[in-house]
């Protein structure tokens, strides 16, 4: 009886992560891609480069490290779903839209950072993921950390020269 019991349990809880994950996951992570198309629209004239050398005209005052950080984790439903997509193999199309918006989120805490110490551009920004979570038989969730980095630029009084 006692089996019987965990094994429905466990159905139901499986059930009700599925639904939250429906009612509740897939909005959240729409409302935050509209969120992250706005900022970036709103930060789209930052100059922003992986090119150590700086923009063209910029005399700068002086250059500081500038980090932007996020840790997004998986829903329960992505992660159930992600189990069958093992079987068969393929892409993680789910855990790829939750690497790219903590890519953009992370790049967007950067600039933000950097914005507010007065710099103009950044320059040599670099990307670092990592794993720290990840799904195991007991319901843990896949998590990544995304560490946007680079050097702010900020300019001299005279700001742009040309």
């Amino acid at each position: 009886m006692d089996a019987i019991i965990r094994v429905a349990a466990q159905f139901i809880m499986t059930i009700l992560g599925l639904l939250l994950g429906v009612i509740f996951g897939i909005p959240r992570e729409r409302a935050h891609l509209r969120e992250l198309d706005q900022r970036e629209a709103a930060t789209a004239q930052f100059s922003v480069t992986d090119i150590k050398a700086l923009p063209a005209g910029i005399v700068p005052a002086g250059g500081s490290l500038v980090i932007g950080q996020v840790v997004i984790g998986s829903d329960y439903l992505k992660t159930f779903l992600s189990r069958f997509r093992n079987i068969f193999g393929g892409e993680m199309r789910s855990f790829e839209l939750m690497l790219t918006r903590a890519r953009r989120e992370a790049r967007l805490r950067m600039i933000d950072q950097a914005q507010r110490m007065g710099a103009t551009a950044v320059v040599n920004m670099r990307i670092e993921t990592s794993r720290i979570g990840q799904a195991t038989r007991r319901g843990g969730n896949p998590m990544a950390e995304v560490l946007c980095y680079g050097t702010a630029i900020v300019p001299s009084r005279g700001g742009e020269v040309m």
